[in-house]
Parts: structure tokens; sequence; C-alpha cells
């Protein structure tokens, strides 16, 4: 579990292909081994939202193994080395919650069709797939490359988010430009209210 609160950015420094995934390697630097909480083998962590687990550690540099089922459903198979990603460390018992509970479980891609600037800050809107343009609601929460926010906007047709200068400068939501793909996860409680709704159909 994770709260989409981005703690650093980490470097993709190697892709290698094995059957029909990948294994990528990232450099996280400090967070690798920071304020207690070191990264061993077996943890989960998020990156651009999407959960994976660490494999093999040297260094600061994370081994990470994605199936050919995550990779079909990521924009991980299009990342060449030298790119950067969010990266968050799972939760524990006791830390504070300070975005939403986020699961890292990648629901779709969504599009950015159009950038508004307002002085420092900065509007995107997305294009996504409908049924997860459903589970979306002004005011509520979504994931957006593993960073939590605040929804602006939302109906049938598309979504939209207003990122403060913090957000820009410290993810990598900042580097987007039109017609880039980001990892989207809608909020838990919307997925089993849509299900409810399914069932009552």
């Amino acid at each position: 579990m994770f709260t989409g609160l981005v703690e650093s950015k980490a470097i993709l420094t190697a892709a290698i292909p094995v059957g029909p995934g990948k294994r990528m390697i990232f450099d996280l630097g400090k967070l690798a081994s920071s304020d207690g909480k070191p990264i061993g083998l077996g943890d989960s962590v998020a990156l651009s939202g999407c959960c994976l687990t660490v494999v093999e550690i040297d260094g600061s540099l994370c081994h990470f193994e994605l199936g050919s089922e995550t990779l079909s459903k990521t924009n991980f198979g299009l990342l060449a080395p030298g790119q950067e990603v969010n990266c968050e460390r799972s939760l524990r018992v006791g830390d504070r919650l300070g975005g939403h509970f986020v699961t890292g479980h990648i629901d779709g891609l969504g599009l950015l069709r159009h950038i508004r600037n307002e002085g420092q800050w900065r509007f995107y809107e997305f294009t996504a797939p409908i049924p997860l343009l459903r589970q979306m609601a002004p005011k509520g929460s979504i994931t957006i490359d593993g960073v939590s926010l605040t929804l602006v906007e939302a109906d049938d047709d598309h979504f939209s988010v207003a990122l403060i200068p913090h957000t820009l400068e410290v993810t990598t939501l900042g580097n987007l430009q039109s017609g880039d793909s980001v990892h989207l996860e809608t909020d838990v409680l919307a997925k089993y209210i849509a299900r409810q709704l399914e069932a009552r159909r």
C-alpha cells in the first residue's frame, strides 16, 4: 500500500529482455538506504505508481522483473536508460498518510491532450478509457504516474488536474508534454461503487 506522495525520482540504468518480460534496473539513489527504512530484497516499491518487487540490490541499484502482463498495461516498455520515474517506498504501520490509499495496481493509461499555464501553476487535461472516467469525480482522488492528485474536472470525455510548482519540480509530471501517456489508478472506493452499480444492472 502507498500514499501517492513521491519520495524521489529514480533513474532507469538498464532494461534487459528476459523471456517475454524485462529486468529493469533503477538507481534509487539515497532512497535505497535512507531514513532508517532501507529497501531490502522482496520489498514493494512503487515506480511511476506501479507496485514492483525488488529482486536484487547492488548499492543504490535495485532490480525489478516485469512480466508481459505488466508491460502490456504500462508504458515501461517505452522507457529508455537515463529516463526518470517517480519512486515511493511502501507504507509501514504508523506512517503518516498525507495523500490517499494507493494500491500500486495500474488501471490503465491516460493521454495528456492539453496543458494550460496559470502563473507558476499548470493545468493538465487528460483523456482516458470511459470505464476509468466513470470512476472519477470532481474533488475526488486520482493517481497519475504514482502522484496523488485531486481531480478538478471529470466527465465521460476527459479529466483534469492542477499541479502546484512543488509537484512540478519534485516529480516527473513537470516534464510531461501533450501526447504523452501516463499510468492511472483510480480511487479504490470508486472501484467498489462501480462494481455495485454493475451488479445492480
